[in-house]
């Protein structure tokens, strides 16, 4: 005996009546269970109601897969109103993931056989929606006999249907290019809309089927231009544009027929030329044609004159007060940069006002299409944009607008002063958001501008005196403060203001680095090292530097700990040879290609083996230890020493190497300090005093090694 349950419209309202989700659940959870014993008694009657009261539980979030089989039997059914019920199920019910549904292949195949078309159209819809590719091999013929079956309403299914095939299968591909060239003759749009889709499938899975059908270029052509030409029409016009789909549809096909084939492009440059001029973009339908137009002609081998319209097309759009088409036209101005910079460059003033658009995505895209307009003639202009936008566009922009303008000026800078300028005021505003090579370019740049060192030096000074809270700034401002203090103290800069600076300001303003919370230990790293260069360059006592470095040899962070040990055993024990170590860093010059690193790699591998292999004279050693130490005797030259597996304590302790130094590495090269090495030179060997400074490729020593170095007699 079947249990009575609700009806379908019952079940809705009573669902809809529940108050709280718990009542909800209580109804479906007692429907469901009638359900169950509708199916289990097999009442074939009143199945397919029952199925139909479960999809709707379906779509309401519950399980519904008991009522799978049940859609396979009424599919089996000759009656139409199971057959409805049933291929709807099993739309919603069953996927490819389930071994279930290659078990309608049978009753699919059967139904698109019969001449009902009501049947067949339920049939390909299923098919075409549920399809897996053992059901497309099975089922392909069939619907390969449906495309060009008589009656609209079944092949437009069949041709949507076949595309869901071609996406599943491409291997298909040449059952379906004989009927595509007959159903282009088609005037139902309906049909013409998937036929057109269905070609494009074809095109791009298949070369054979691309190059077979540019043969058709004209006739799409014609189609278009009918359609363009076309008037009103109450069946297919939306907001005055004749079928804006079909439109759409076309352009897209001729945009992959035209790519890369001349005569294809040339077919459909008056035709393009047509829909833009003619389009209404009032509505949104129009504007959705023209953008249309537009990437195919930017995808094709368009006309030079065409380009330029589809450029103006999308400045157009620029001044459009829909955000999505600004952005839209931001995007695609963007891909066409490359190819038609000239053409782009006339709309730069728009792109810029889209700077200053409160919508986070349209100033994202205004900032990468500013950033790409950028070149050596509009640097300038563009910069100074870019930096008001840099000082009050969001958070999350300001990584990208910071290092967006470093690269800008790097590339196109007009003067070495100019690019100083530029890269300092972007340290100023968002010094916490460039990238970490920023401090190393700068110092790079400034240690090749040999005029502009006093400019720089004064620059930077009145910035750190201003605000210490920039760390990249900071560390600039110290390394250059340490590199040429004195020239800071002269106040013979004549590009600057006058600016009258004294000894006790700017070891003040080192010390206020030091000590704030704000400076991260590699700034602190840079303030100290600063301090001790300024220990040469000032002409003042140095018992306030040998304070502050004596405080830091007791920092609770390692690495600032052992700078100022060294600095420390530098005042004490090699206080002679202070100012030839701590002169200024050289010249060096970015390196090039990784070709070329190779080349001097090697270089310097046979340089070192052969000065390993050959002694210097004595008498030219001699000279060099005069020259380093004039209250040494007539020292005889030290016999040759094998390497020792404590090279980094002999260096310390001064003690002989006869190992050679490695490339003289600009200060700083990073937080590990490079130039803190200092103090860690080779023993006396044949090279000057500048040459000392090539020791930074010795590891750091640790705390415990300090110590045990510090407990050891000087061996000089």
């Amino acid at each position: 005996m079947v249990v009575p349950s609700l009806k379908l419209q019952d079940l809705i309202e009573e669902i809809r009546g529940a108050k709280t989700q718990a009542q909800e659940r209580e109804v479906i959870q007692k429907e469901c269970a009638h359900i169950r014993a509708s199916f289990r008694d097999g009442d074939p009657l009143h199945r397919h109601r029952q199925l139909a009261k479960l999809l709707y539980v379906h779509m309401l979030g519950y399980p519904a897969h008991f009522g799978q089989m049940e859609c396979l039997k009424l599919i089996a059914s000759p009656r139409f109103t199971d057959k409805r019920v049933g291929y709807l199920g099993a739309m919603l019910l069953l996927d490819e993931r389930q071994d279930a549904h290659l078990l309608i292949t049978n009753s699919i195949k059967n139904d698109l056989s019969q001449g009902i078309q009501a049947v067949q159209g339920l049939a390909l819809c299923t098919l075409s929606t549920v399809g897996s590719a053992e059901m497309c091999w099975d089922l392909a013929t069939e619907v390969e006999k449906l495309l060009l079956q008589p009656g609209s309403y079944v092949r437009k299914k069949a041709v949507l249907t076949a595309v869901h095939m071609i996406r599943k299968v491409p291997e298909l591909s040449n059952i379906f290019l004989p009927p595509c060239a007959q159903l282009l003759h088609e005037r139902h749009h309906g049909i013409l809309l998937g036929t057109i889709t269905l070609i494009t499938e074809l095109c791009e899975r298949s070369p054979a089927a691309l190059k077979h059908f540019r043969k058709v270029v004209p006739q799409l052509v014609q189609i278009l231009r009918t359609l363009v030409m076309t008037g009103y029409s109450t069946e297919h016009s939306i907001s005055g544009v004749s079928d804006p789909f079909l439109q759409v549809q076309i352009l897209r096909l001729l945009r992959i027929l035209g790519r890369n084939h001349e005569e294809s492009s040339e077919t459909m440059n008056d035709l393009l030329a047509q829909v833009a001029t003619n389009t209404d973009t009032s509505r949104n339908a129009g504007n959705a044609v023209l953008f249309e137009t537009v990437l195919t002609i930017m995808d094709t081998r368009s006309a030079a004159g065409l380009r330029v319209l589809a450029v103006n097309i999308l400045g157009r759009f620029l001044l459009n007060n829909d955000k999505n088409i600004r952005y839209v036209a931001l995007t695609s101005l963007l891909r066409m940069v490359q190819s038609d910079h000239s053409a782009v460059q006339r709309h730069r003033p728009t792109v810029v006002e889209c700077l200053r658009e409160p919508d986070a995505s349209l100033s994202r895209r205004a900032l990468e299409l500013s950033l790409a307009l950028v070149n050596s003639s509009n640097v300038r202009a563009m910069t100074q944009e870019l930096q008001s936008f840099l000082e009050s566009c969001p958070p999350d922009l300001r990584a990208d607008c910071a290092s967006g303008i470093l690269l800008a000026a790097e590339r196109f800078a007009p003067t070495k002063r100019w690019h100083i300028d530029t890269i300092l005021r972007v340290l100023t505003t968002a010094g916490t958001h460039v990238r970490d090579d920023a401090v190393a370019n700068l110092t790079q740049l400034i240690g090749g501008a040999q005029e502009l060192h006093a400019y720089s030096v004064r620059r930077l000074y009145s910035a750190l005196a201003e605000d210490i809270s920039q760390q990249p700034l900071v560390q600039v401002a110290a390394w250059c403060i340490g590199e040429y203090g004195d020239l800071l103290l002269e106040g013979s800069c004549e590009e600057t203001e006058p600016l009258q600076v004294k000894e006790e300001e700017v070891l003040a303003l080192l010390e206020k680095v030091l000590q704030s919370h704000m400076s991260l230990p590699a700034t602190r790293g840079y303030a100290l090292t600063a301090l001790m260069k300024l220990s040469t360059r000032l002409r003042g006592d140095n018992n306030r530097i040998r304070q502050v470095v004596s405080i830091y040899g007791s920092c609770v962070d390692v690495e600032l700990q052992q700078r100022a040990v060294e600095y420390n055993t530098l005042f004490r024990k090699y206080d002679h040879m202070r100012a030839a170590i701590l002169e200024k860093m050289p010249l060096v010059e970015r390196g090039g290609t990784q070709d070329e690193e190779a080349k001097e790699s090697k270089e310097a591998q046979l340089s070192e083996a052969a000065l390993v292999s050959t002694e210097p004279p004595a008498s030219k050693l001699l000279d060099l230890l005069d020259l380093l130490d004039s209250s040494s005797g007539a020292a005889q030259p030290p016999p040759p020493l094998e390497p020792s597996p404590g090279g980094t304590l002999g260096h310390l302790l001064d003690l002989p190497c006869a190992s050679p130094a490695p490339d003289i590495i600009p200060w700083p090269v990073g937080p590990s300090f490079l130039a803190a090495h200092l103090l860690c030179f080779p023993a006396p060997c044949s090279a000057g005093p500048s040459q000392l400074l090539r020791a930074s490729h010795l590891k750091p020593l640790l705390p415990s090694q300090i110590s045990e170095c510090l407990s050891v007699k000087d061996c000089s």
